[in-house]
């Protein structure tokens, strides 16, 4: 990494843009940055820092009070650095969070921090923007983090002399952060992790393995053990329960086997006497049953059923004559409502419908006369309608003359008013700006006459200063006297006795503030006349414009024109509507006329064919209303007449039909042996009760059949014969019962052999797999103690601690060669890699040895300049160390800023020859001290100096 230019605006004591030329200040390679102390040195160093990571070292990047005090509330704070790391140039432009003035309205508001990088040379990518892109592009790129840079490129006041005399543990964390021991960190956990996957996974199958043990227990029926050949004796054990259960359920089913055989013989003997008392019961019961009856009665109704059929249509045959006999007297009632009094129906009804068809033609006449009288009712309304209309129409005409004219009138004067409405509205104007003029007016008035006064005071107090100056000249002459120089009014080389400067003096810049304040309240009078000369121009403006007339007038004026003005258009339309409804009307007028001349004529012409036809009707209607009504009379007469006849004839079939059923029935009960239709319908049986009696007679019959077979069967069994069934049934039952149980014994004590053979199997499988897991599980657990500092290691160092520690026994190393020197042979850096009190982690003590007594001791009994000494030698010695760790390739740029001012001539001398072999190949060296020897010895090219308002740079190339 090599820096070529930092750029600094309001930040830390800077409040004005400042410049720093790396590549002018590192052409030698060594360079100085000197001035007084606070002037603001190690704030350049923390301005490369917050480039790069956004944060200053030490305690100052705690406070993050970055911006500078005395800057311009208005200059933003912003730092710039340009720098080539790996070949690549860029810039980096970053500025912290800090609060600025609002642009409007008063108070302050906070402006974010930002942060871009962009691309010189050496790369064609875009230029990133997020801070948090901004930061993984610097750390990839230096491959180190702002602690590692801290440590390595820029050795900050007191950061190295605190890692000299820190303790195990802060040394531990600031070497992890160098070196990067995360991995190593990783590594550790990797193996706690797996150990207690592996612990998980062990427990898992020993946990499996303890419960198939207490399942064997369980299946047992004992209490588990974990004792060596316990599984064993509970499979004999069980093994000899089985062969025990099986000789005893043996034995019980045999003693079973021959109760049964006994308790079956005596229930068939006890069913046989059953069954014959039974038998001989049942025929008593049917021998005393009346069947006789139940032939008879089922003959009978098996005789009578072909006559109840055919008597129940003689029935339904005489309902039909009753229909035809009501039928028949309708009929004869509706021909004598019609007035018929004849007996020739038929020869009366072709007469009927002869003489209405006679009639027919005159029908059709007498319907088109129907049609044209209310045809002429129509042409009646229709010529009164006619005639309204056309009176409407003609008035409507007669005052549409008096409309236009109304509306033209109206017209004329919108169109007036729109033609003068332009001028009416610069007048309105005027009218209303007039109360803002003047309050306009009143107000920059008071204005000007402010300012005035401000201006009159502004400019008594330049006076007064410039007075006040002239007195007071001698002292600012005085200040400016310079031993061994003339004075610049007398010419005297010498100043015996100056004029001394006074409490409340006025110099030049009192003066130039005093002339800034006259002429900006001069400024501010001149602005306030223009203001009021120019509303005073307004105002007269708007009279002018008015005139004379009062601006509530032309505001009335101009309004009432406006109104009149926007009427135009309605005004329009509406005269434009009024001509083409005149033009309507008179064509309807004459359309009304000629269709009421239509209707008259027609109504006339209908009048006398109605009048004619008339009369020819009159005559042909007879004694009815019309000839259609005769018609219509005629026509029902004969329908009349032909239905009573026909009603009749069916009247006279239906008893016909009566009379031929009755004698059928009468020959049907005498063929099937009764003496009359009446006893056959008394035998007849409905079909379920002629069912119900088959059923009873074959049920008899069963019985009987079954009764003589029984007895037939079992001839030779005596019904007094008794068996005591449950004195046997109780010696079988109890014979079974004690066989079942020693069945379930025998099945029990084999479900258990098996349960237990097979759970067995499984523990001795178990038991086996777990071998290998033990022995992994011991061998990953000691070396994982070992790794943590735990168990066989004697040194309680975990591998992260091993890995500082030798990491730390290099930078001793190297950091013992130039302490070595420095110190003129006496001290050199021991590392110790021993454990530490009360069995704390080792590996990280580092003390220093001292030749002249030949023993070691704490770094913190060095003195003030000994630890000067000794913390540079570190810090160089951790900056090489961790320089080879990160590639050796960033070290172009070294800055030191610690306190020079603790050593003598002659050790500074030493550590000033140190310091200048850093700069072969090509690194450049910075260092930051006030101490005036460091001056003399390097060329000054950087000298901060304190201003009165903050610090400024001076660049000096000599």
């Amino acid at each position: 990494m090599r820096l070529h230019r930092l750029e600094l605006t309001a930040f830390g004591p800077y409040p004005k843009p400042e410049t720093v030329d790396f590549d002018e200040l590192g052409a030698d390679g060594l360079f100085l940055l000197h001035g007084d102390t606070g002037a603001g040195k190690t704030t350049l160093l923390d301005a490369v820092a917050f480039a790069l990571f956004g944060r200053v070292p030490g305690a100052r990047g705690d406070v993050k009070k970055l911006r500078c005090e005395y800057a311009d509330p208005e200059v933003p704070t912003e730092v710039k650095l340009e720098l080539t790391v790996q070949s690549r140039r860029f810039r980096i432009v970053r500025s912290p969070e800090f609060d600025r003035p609002k642009k409007r309205g008063g108070g302050v508001t906070t402006q974010p921090a930002k942060c871009s990088l962009t691309w010189l040379e050496g790369w064609d990518g875009e230029g990133i923007t997020r801070i948090d892109d901004v930061a993984r592009a610097v750390e990839d790129l230096l491959g180190m983090s702002y602690e590692q840079f801290f440590q390595v490129v820029l050795l900050p006041q007191g950061e190295f002399a605190r890692f000299l005399r820190s303790d195990t543990a802060e040394r531990e964390v600031l070497l992890e952060k160098l070196f990067g021991t995360e991995r190593f960190l990783d590594v550790e956990k990797w193996f706690r992790d797996k150990r207690v996957a592996a612990g998980r996974v062990l427990e898992e199958r020993r946990k499996g393995a303890s419960e198939l043990v207490h399942r064997v227990a369980e299946a047992a029926g004992e209490e588990p053990s974990f004792e060596p050949g316990w599984l064993e004796a509970v499979l004999e054990r069980l093994a000899q329960a089985v062969r025990e259960a099986a000789a005893a359920a043996e034995e019980t089913a045999g003693v079973a086997d021959g109760a049964d055989a006994l308790l079956a013989q005596a229930r068939v003997q006890a069913e046989q006497i059953r069954r014959v008392r039974e038998a001989r019961e049942l025929l008593e019961r049917v021998q005393a049953a009346d069947s006789a009856a139940w032939f008879a009665e089922r003959d009978a109704a098996r005789r009578a059923a072909p006559v109840v059929p055919a008597h129940a249509e003689i029935e339904k045959l005489r309902q039909s004559y009753e229909f035809a006999v009501r039928d028949e007297a309708r009929a004869a009632e509706a021909l004598a409502s019609l007035g018929y009094e004849g007996s020739s129906l038929r020869e009366d009804a072709e007469r009927c419908r002869e003489e209405a068809g006679g009639l027919s033609e005159l029908a059709a006449e007498a319907e088109r006369q129907q049609a044209d009288v209310r045809k002429l009712s129509v042409l009646k309304n229709s010529s009164h309608q006619v005639e309204r209309r056309l009176l409407a129409v003609s008035a409507e005409l007669e005052v549409l003359p008096d409309l236009l004219a109304r509306c033209r009138a109206q017209l004329d004067a919108a169109v007036e008013a729109s033609g003068r409405l332009e001028s009416l509205k610069a007048r309105a104007d005027a009218a209303e700006a007039l109360p803002a003029a003047a309050e306009a007016v009143d107000r920059t008035k008071n204005e000007l006459h402010q300012a005035i006064d401000v201006h009159q005071k502004a400019k008594d107090v330049l006076q007064q200063v410039r007075q006040q100056r002239l007195e007071n000249m001698a002292i600012e002459l005085a200040a400016a006297l310079k031993r061994g120089k003339p004075c610049a009014v007398c010419g005297s080389p010498s100043h015996p006795a100056p004029a001394q400067p006074m409490l409340g003096g006025v110099d030049a810049a009192g003066e130039e503030e005093a002339a800034r304040d006259e002429q900006s309240a001069l400024q501010r009078r001149t602005e306030a006349e223009r203001a009021a000369h120019t509303a005073e121009l307004r105002i007269q403006a708007c009279w002018e414009a008015l005139g004379s007339d009062e601006p509530a007038a032309v505001l009335a004026e101009y309004r009432a024109a406006l109104d009149l003005a926007h009427t135009r258009s309605q005004r329009q339309n509406e005269f434009v509507g009024l001509e083409a409804k005149a033009k309507q009307l008179a064509t309807e007028k004459a359309k009304v006329e000629q269709d009421l001349v239509g209707l008259r004529t027609e109504h006339t012409s209908l009048v006398a064919v109605v009048e004619e036809r008339g009369a020819r009707l009159e005559k042909a209607r007879g004694e009815h209303e019309d000839v259609l009504t005769r018609r219509d009379h005629l026509l029902r007469l004969a329908k009349a007449l032909v239905e009573l006849d026909e009603r009749r004839n069916a009247r006279d079939n239906a008893l016909a039909r009566v009379r031929e059923q009755e004698a059928s029935v009468a020959a049907l009960a005498a063929e099937a042996g009764f003496p009359d239709v009446a006893a056959a319908l008394a035998a007849h049986r409905p079909a379920i009760k002629l069912q119900a009696l088959d059923e009873r007679i074959a049920a008899w019959e069963r019985a009987r059949a079954s009764a003589l077979a029984t007895l037939e069967e079992l001839a030779g069994v005596d019904p007094a014969d008794g068996v005591d069934l449950a004195e046997v049934t109780a010696q079988a039952s109890s014979a079974r019962a004690a066989a079942s149980q020693a069945a379930t014994r025998l099945a029990r004590a084999r479900a258990a052999l098996d349960r237990v053979s097979e759970l067995a199997a499984r523990l001795r499988a178990e038991w086996k797999s777990l071998e290998p897991l033990e022995a992994s599980y011991a061998e990953l657990d000691a070396l994982t103690d070992v790794i943590n500092g735990r168990g066989q290691n004697s040194k309680k160092m975990t591998l992260r601690s091993y890995v500082l520690a030798a990491r730390l026994e290099e930078v001793a190393v190297a950091a013992s060669a130039r302490l070595h020197r420095m110190s003129q042979g006496r001290y050199s850096f021991v590392h110790s890699d021993s454990a530490g009190a009360r069995g704390t982690r080792g590996g990280l003590s580092l003390d220093v040895l001292d030749d002249y007594s030949g023993r070691s001791r704490p770094a913190k009994t060095l003195s003030g300049g000994e630890s000067f000494l000794a913390s540079l030698s570190l810090a160089l010695g951790l900056a090489d160390v961790v320089a080879n760790e990160t590639g050796g390739a960033l070290l172009d740029t070294l800055f030191v800023d610690e306190g020079f001012g603790t050593l003598d001539s002659d050790t500074l001398d030493i550590v000033m020859n140190t310091l200048d072999e850093l700069r072969a190949g090509g690194r450049v060296v910075g260092l930051v001290s006030h101490v005036e020897e460091l001056r003399q010895r390097i060329p000054t090219r950087l000298r901060v100096r304190k201003a009165r308002t903050g610090s400024t740079l001076e660049m000096s190339l000599a």
